[in-house]
């Protein structure tokens, strides 16, 4: 977030913030903090120091989402509640030229007196971090380890010093976030981080899913090399048979020397002299027994190391093949499929596309839209959860009623293209007439692309979450046009 982002992230805070109490505080991640200032429309104020993307913008989720993504607090953040639990925001500054923000505090202690402080949030790359300053602006914590004059615990607090890249970097940064029709920058800026995250998601499960096959690829590529070594030291099951009939067809004239024993072939024409080796102490009719042992057992492996290499190369060519089908599926960023692999048992992934389950699926009533874009209403609870996580992609449209129990709504995208306003409503009225909101005159319906719903761990049927989301109030209506 470079300085021209942050001073109109500042503004638009001021309008927000001003006046309102300290609430709750999600620690998110170790560096990652949602704090609920009591706004409406479930808005919380994100602050992040990962020195990867330091960042400080308004977000809107709902809490018990919040809840089930908060982590165990640190020190810090139990510090935070204690020095500023219900504590009203004064003033929010910014340091010139730096992209720091300073948020004044007060508050009433029980004897009635007013308690001043301040948290610093740092947002400065590699020294990004969040700082509580006591009423004088001694630092008496930080959220990150840190060290430099000005920025331990019992300094006066004050800025990280610049190094010349840092500040050339700044220099250069001198556009705005794009906000483009978002209605705030928060919004857009919060957009699009989900969307890293989401990317970020989807990059960790393909490459869990890559090495999964790799892992059994190279499983039975090295069983395959043991049962073919097995097969070696047996050697050849003809050779050792040979040996035997010889040494019994040489019982009288057979020369021994040593532990070599000259024998004549009489099963060549030219019958041949022939040099077996044997053990020394052994007679030659237990030579012979030894080396028809030698060829039972084989012929034995043999027979059966073959059935399992035969076995083992179907097995092989079959994960080569959804190692393809992998390739395509994270080409295609079907996050659905690589889901169904890591959870699936190698020997059963699903090859089904996510279109032959769109065209198979009986639980969705199907529309088309005045654009011509197919929307799918689900019939039931159950319905409802296979439609959104099995049919549904990730650029898909996704409605439901607020606040109503009702059918999810998916409008698919194929193309991937922007729904057309009119699409839009059209589904959001399909939304709000098939949910218990029908009879009303204006009904809320919540909208977002699918890869924004997830489904809660422990969540019922059909219940789901969503990470972001938009709402149109639109009148309950049924389109016309049904899809055969």
């Amino acid at each position: 977030m470079n300085e021209i982002t942050l001073q109109k992230i500042c503004a638009e805070l001021e309008t927000y913030l001003i006046g309102k109490k300290f609430g709750k505080i999600f620690p998110l991640s170790r560096f990652h903090l949602a704090i609920d200032f009591r706004l409406s429309d479930s808005q919380y104020l994100l602050i992040s120091v990962e020195p990867s993307a330091p960042r400080l913008y308004l977000i809107k989720r709902r809490v018990r989402d919040l809840e089930k993504l908060a982590k165990n607090s640190s020190p810090f953040v139990l510090l935070l509640r204690n020095r500023l639990a219900n504590a009203v925001l004064q003033k929010i500054s910014k340091t010139e030229n730096e992209r720091i923000l300073q948020f004044d505090f007060s508050s009433s202690n029980e004897l009635g007196q007013v308690e001043n402080c301040s948290i610093v949030i740092q947002l400065t790359g590699r020294s990004a971090n969040l700082f509580l300053l006591d009423k004088n602006n001694f630092v008496l914590d930080t959220l990150r380890e840190t060290a430099g004059t000005g920025q331990e615990v019992g300094d006066r607090y004050a800025p990280p010093e610049r190094r010349n890249a840092e500040t050339s970097t700044r220099e250069k940064e001198s556009e705005t976030f794009p906000q483009a029709n978002f209605k705030t920058l928060s919004e857009a800026i919060d957009t699009h981080y989900l969307e890293i995250e989401v990317e970020k998601a989807f990059r960790a499960k393909a490459s869990a899913a890559r090495a999964k096959i790799k892992q059994e690829t190279s499983k039975q590529t090295k069983l395959e090399k043991k049962l073919k070594q097995d097969l070696e030291n047996h050697g050849d099951a003809e050779a050792w048979k040979r040996f035997g009939d010889l040494l019994l067809a040489n019982l009288v004239t057979a020369v021994r020397e040593g532990d070599k024993v000259l024998v004549v072939d009489y099963y060549q024409d030219s019958t041949p002299t022939v040099e077996i080796r044997v053990d020394e102490n052994q007679t030659l009719t237990e030579a012979a027994e030894k080396f028809f042992k030698r060829y039972t057992k084989a012929r034995n492996a043999q027979t059966e190391i073959s059935k399992r290499l035969e076995a083992l190369d179907l097995k092989l060519k079959d994960l080569m093949q959804k190692h393809l089908r992998l390739e395509q599926a994270i080409e295609e960023s079907d996050e659905n499929f690589i889901t169904d692999f890591l959870g699936a048992k190698i020997e059963k992934i699903p090859v089904k596309s996510n279109e032959k389950q769109t065209e198979n699926f009986k639980g969705a009533k199907r529309y088309v839209s005045s654009e011509g874009f197919d929307i799918l209403v689900g019939k039931g609870a159950k319905d409802n959860d296979f439609l959104t996580f099995r049919v549904a992609r990730s650029e898909d449209l996704w409605l439901h009623a607020a606040d109503y129990p009702g059918s999810h709504v998916v409008v698919k995208n194929p193309n991937r293209s922007e729904i057309p306003q009119k699409t839009l409503l059209e589904a959001a009225e399909l939304a709000a007439f098939f949910s218990q909101a029908r009879s009303q005159g204006k009904v809320a319906v919540h909208y977002t692309q699918k890869k924004f719903v997830n489904k809660p761990k422990g969540a019922g049927v059909g219940l789901v979450s969503l990470a972001s989301f938009k709402t149109i109030l639109v009148e309950p209506k049924v389109l016309q046009k049904e899809a055969n």
